[in-house]
C-alpha cells in the first residue's frame, strides 16, 4: 500500500509491548526517517540491556513496529527520552496511544510527574503533548545540536486515579 494510502486510513490498530532487542531493526529505521541527529543501535542497546532507569515501549501494527517511546524514571520524575512514529503511520493515533502507555508505565512505577522537551518548531508534537495535560513552563535555548534549535520544556503532574488525558 502507498505511504499516501496509509496516511488518509483512520485510527490504526496498535498493540504496543516493552520495547525488545529484537525491534531495534524496525526502531532504527523510524530514528533514520524521524530525526536529523538519529541514536545509534548500540545506544538503544545501552537503554534496553545496561540502563535500570529506562523503559521503552514499542507500537506494533501490520507485523511491525511503527512507533516507540522511552522514558527515564527517577525518583518521582519520569523523563521521556523520545517519541518516534513511522512517518508512513503518523496521523493515526500511534503517537497518542504511546504517550498514554508511557504515562500508565509511568504512573504505576511511582511517577508523580512527567517532563520532556520538544523543538519549538513541531507544533504537531507541541498540540499532542498539551491535549494530554503537559505544559509548556521554560525553553532551553540552542538544546538541538542539528539547527541550535531552542527546545520547549513541558511538564506534567500526574494525580492518583486519573486517566491518561486528565
Amino acid at each position: 500500500m502507498a505511504a499516501e494510502e496509509l496516511m488518509h486510513r483512520g485510527p490504526l490498530d496498535v498493540t504496543v509491548d516493552p520495547m525488545r532487542v529484537r525491534d531495534l531493526n524496525d526502531i532504527m529505521v523510524i530514528e533514520r526517517l524521524s530525526f536529523s541527529t538519529p541514536w545509534s543501535k548500540s545506544a538503544f542497546l545501552s537503554e534496553l540491556l545496561e540502563n535500570e532507569r529506562a523503559h521503552y515501549l514499542v507500537a506494533r501494527a501490520d507485523g511491525r513496529a511503527v512507533g516507540y517511546v522511552g522514558i527515564w524514571l527517577v525518583a518521582d520524575e519520569g523523563h521521556i527520552t523520545n517519541v518516534a512514529v513511522h512517518p508512513e503511520y503518523r496521523s493515526r493515533g500511534v503517537g497518542r496511544k504511546l504517550m498514554e502507555a508511557i504515562t500508565e508505565l509511568a504512573r504505576r512505577k511511582g511517577a508523580r510527574r512527567l517532563t520532556l522537551e520538544v523543538r519549538k518548531s513541531n507544533l504537531r508534537a507541541q498540540r499532542l503533548y498539551e491535549s494530554l495535560g503537559f505544559q509548556g513552563v521554560g525553553l532551553r535555548k540552542g538544546y538541538y545540536r542539528d539547527n541550535n534549535e531552542d527546545a520547549i520544556i513541558m511538564w506534567r503532574e500526574l494525580s492518583e486515579g486519573t486517566g491518561p488525558g486528565a
